[in-house]
C-alpha cells in the first residue's frame, strides 16, 4: 500500500498574501540590525561610548553599502539565500563599507578589516546558512 503523504500547498504564499512581502523586509531588518550590532560593539570593546548618534556614525558607512549591495543583487528576490544573495551583501557590504569609511576619514587599519570581515560574514551570512541546513533536513525523504 503507497504511502500517504500531507497535502501541504505548493506555494505558501496564496494563503497568507502578505508573507511575501514580510519576508525580505525581516531579512533586511535583521540585517541592519546585525550592522548596528557590530558597530556598537566595536565601540562598546573600544571604549568609544555606545549612544544612538555613535553607533550610527560607526555603521552608516556599512549601512550605506549594505542597502547599494541589496538593490545591486536585487536581493528581495532571495533574501534568504546564502549565494549569490548572503556571499554579495556580505563581501559588498564589507569593502564597500570599508571604502566609504576610508574616504570619509575614518580609520581602516588591517586589523579592523579583517574583525569586519569575520564578523559581518558571521552576522549576514551564517543565519542564511543555518536557515538552509535547516530546511533541507525538514524536507521528507521520498
Amino acid at each position: 500500500m503507497p504511502r500517504s503523504t500531507p497535502l501541504r500547498p505548493a506555494d505558501p504564499s496564496p494563503s497568507r498574501p502578505g508573507r511575501a512581502q514580510a519576508v525580505p523586509v525581516a531579512w533586511g531588518i535583521a540585517d541592519v540590525a546585525l550592522i548596528l550590532v557590530f558597530a556598537a560593539s566595536g565601540r562598546r570593546t573600544h571604549e568609544h561610548g555606545v549612544t544612538v548618534a555613535g553607533v550610527l556614525e560607526t555603521a552608516w558607512p556599512f549601512l550605506l553599502a549594505y542597502a547599494a549591495a541589496t538593490l545591486a543583487v536585487r536581493a528581495w528576490r532571495s533574501p534568504g539565500a546564502p549565494w549569490p544573495t548572503g556571499v554579495v551583501l556580505w563581501v559588498a557590504t564589507v569593502a564597500g563599507g570599508l571604502a566609504v569609511r576610508a574616504l570619509s576619514g575614518g580609520g581602516v587599519a588591517l586589523s579592523f578589516q579583517v574583525v569586519t570581515l569575520i564578523v559581518l560574514g558571521a552576522f549576514l551570512l551564517l543565519p542564511r546558512v543555518v536557515l538552509r541546513v535547516v530546511r533541507r533536513r525538514r524536507r521528507p525523504v521520498a
